[in-house]
């Protein structure tokens, strides 16, 4: 294709844009609310998802000592734990830590409870916190570190904890609240698909008398569908891009009015910096495909004459 026709169809992609005004309004008014109502679902399902992995990398093993365990001993265990494969790190907790935590947990009316128990009185026992790379692999972890201590009968472990049946739950619960996350989002961008092209294939329908003289004229399909193809592209870019910002804009003043909030109640929403380029590139890509497809669709029809 010739520079001079190419220019020719750019030119007059963007003309049909300003003559068929409130054709051109109406697309892109289905395009930016369609996308719209995409962007706050996919900014939500990107918010449920790093908040349902925020749960799970709470989730840790507990490994409790028998009571005074000899130091060569738990350096030996820790040593063990920490050469599994799926444990990415052991933290010795002593039993005054183990009290001190204990204290932060209860509140500061409760705290009064433990007075008295100092370091000679101390019944709580030496242990491990162990932290495992895939949340998922907890389980295995566990099973792991319950066999060193069958293999060994030398071996301090008075009682391994993960929160078993508890994390199990957590995870299913976790992992349906992804699923349901990738369904809608999915379902809202084929039903924004259909709705903008059909909105896109009005416009082309009322327009079809003009499609029709060009043909009767001897007009090629491939010339009079390349001004539709720019029309719809730019159609697309364009309320894809106003999308863009209008969503972006406002979901970084939501970041910022409920930080402090949230963070009080330990909540931390996906930054913009995390979400927005990928956010972008969806929606404008969408919305240029979406574009493009309804025009090339709609106008098929009107080029058999």
């Amino acid at each position: 294709m010739k520079f001079r026709t190419v220019t020719r169809h750019l030119r007059e992609g963007a003309k049909n844009i300003i003559r068929n005004g409130w054709m051109s309004f109406a697309s892109m008014s289905s395009i930016f609310i369609s996308l719209f109502i995409l962007g706050i679902f996919l900014l939500m399902a990107l918010n449920v998802n790093h908040m349902a992995a925020q749960i799970e990398s709470q989730v840790q093993i507990r490994v409790f000592l028998q009571l005074n365990v000899d130091k060569a001993k738990i350096t030996e265990l820790q040593n063990k734990i920490g050469n599994l494969t799926e444990v990415k790190k052991v933290t010795f907790v002593s039993k005054a830590e183990g009290l001190e935590l204990l204290r932060k947990n209860l509140g500061e009316d409760n705290k009064d409870l433990l007075d008295g128990y100092e370091k000679e009185k101390n019944p709580l026992p030496d242990s491990f916190t162990v932290e495992v790379y895939d949340p998922q692999s907890i389980e295995a972890a566990a099973k792991q570190i319950e066999a060193i201590n069958k293999a060994d009968e030398l071996v301090p472990i008075a009682k391994v904890k993960y929160g078993q049946g508890t994390v199990e739950t957590l995870f299913k619960i976790t992992n349906a609240v992804r699923y349901v996350g990738i369904v809608v989002v999915v379902g809202l961008s084929v039903t924004a698909m259909f709705l903008i092209s059909n909105t896109i294939k009005m416009t082309i329908i009322a327009r079809r008398r003009e499609i029709g003289i060009m043909k009767l004229v001897g007009a090629t399909n491939s010339f009079i569908r390349w001004p539709f193809f720019i029309e719809g592209a730019l159609i697309g870019i364009i309320s894809s891009v106003i999308t863009t910002i209008a969503v972006l804009i406002g979901y970084s003043q939501l970041v910022k009015i409920t930080q402090m909030e949230l963070s009080l109640m330990m909540i931390k929403l996906v930054t913009l910096e995390e979400s927005g380029l990928m956010t972008a590139v969806l929606l404008i890509g969408l919305g240029t495909i979406i574009g493009v497809w309804g025009s090339t669709i709609s106008i098929r029809k009107y080029l058999k004459v």
